[in-house]
């Protein structure tokens, strides 16, 4: 059997290359005759393609194509359509997993393929998050890292089939967010069941907090607000509503812990750079969520007055 991991990436080449590098040291077993790791350059801006092109022979089973910049929804459904594998696994290009990843993703659905009588499942395996480039796969699982999503494109494996006949990612999602959610709502509307699988494990690597990347993560999370509408119209149920925060009972609880805004990115400002200054860049990232949300909030509503929405 072969299995594909598609790959869309976009201006992340550091990284890059340690995702590629853990890739290539998988252990495979008799269920895998071989794999393929199908790259989706999204337009980089870095040195990304030319360095790729430079590296065929380093990384043996590296497959590159290039499309303009159009989202990771759009990427990942260039990956799939140029695919030859039978199983897809999707991971992001700042995940390097460990050496076992593979074997663990293809037994267990071969497990729950018996088990079920068909391939209507996915596998889900473990992300833990970290901030240590040098060496992430020395970061522990953290209760932050536990995941409530039915399906995430940050590491799982599907039957390229079930896959197809779900219709791929929607390309309307051209900004940050949900379109993976959105997908495994339809995959759940199939029937299609989720398998969890811990032992296939990814750490996902991030830059430990900075106070330069805050103008960031506030546009994060506007373009998270603007394509969570997009979901919620194509899936208009209470259930897609608490996903993307669109309730009131969000809008009062994250009011409510900000004390009505008084809470924002302008007065916990020195307290942020006086934990990151003193290594508690983890502390001051949960400091920061506090008014990061609320603007998410905020603009969802926003957004959905704009729109005509209730």
């Amino acid at each position: 059997m072969l299995i594909s991991v598609v790959i869309p990436t976009y201006n992340r080449l550091p990284i890059l290359k340690k995702c590629l590098d853990a890739l290539e040291k998988q252990i495979l077993n008799d269920k895998i005759k071989n794999f393929e790791i199908v790259i989706v350059d999204d337009g980089s801006t870095d040195e990304t393609v030319s360095w790729l092109r430079n590296n065929f022979e380093t990384y043996p089973h590296l497959r590159l194509f290039e499309q303009s910049h159009g989202g990771p929804a759009l990427g990942r459904n260039l990956g799939v359509e140029r695919s030859r594998g039978d199983i897809i696994v999707f991971i992001d290009s700042d995940l390097v997993v460990d050496r076992y990843f593979l074997i663990n993703h293809v037994d267990s659905l071969f497990k729950a393929w018996k088990k079920l009588g068909n391939r209507r499942c996915f596998t889900y395996g473990s992300v833990i998050n970290t901030s240590n480039f040098n060496y992430p796969n020395s970061e522990p699982f953290k209760l932050q890292d536990l995941s409530w999503a039915y399906f995430a494109t940050g590491n799982v494996a599907i039957d390229k089939n079930v896959l197809e006949i779900s219709g791929l990612f929607d390309t309307s999602f051209r900004l940050y967010g949900w379109e993976d959610l959105e997908l495994g709502e339809r995959l759940r509307n199939m029937g299609v069941k989720l398998i969890k699988c811990p032992k296939a494990i990814g750490y996902h690597w991030h830059p430990a907090l900075a106070l330069d990347q805050i103008p960031h993560l506030i546009r994060i999370e506007k373009e998270r607000a603007k394509m969570g509408l997009v979901f919620y119209r194509k899936h208009p149920t209470w259930r897609v509503k608490f996903i993307i925060q669109y309730t009131f009972f969000h809008r009062c609880l994250w009011e409510f812990l900000t004390f009505g805004g008084l809470i924002n990115i302008k007065t916990i400002r020195p307290l942020l750079a006086f934990l990151i200054k003193n290594g508690q860049q983890g502390a001051a990232m949960e400091l920061l969520r506090l008014p990061l949300n609320l603007i998410g909030v905020r603009q969802i509503f926003r957004e959905a007055s704009l729109l005509g929405l209730r």
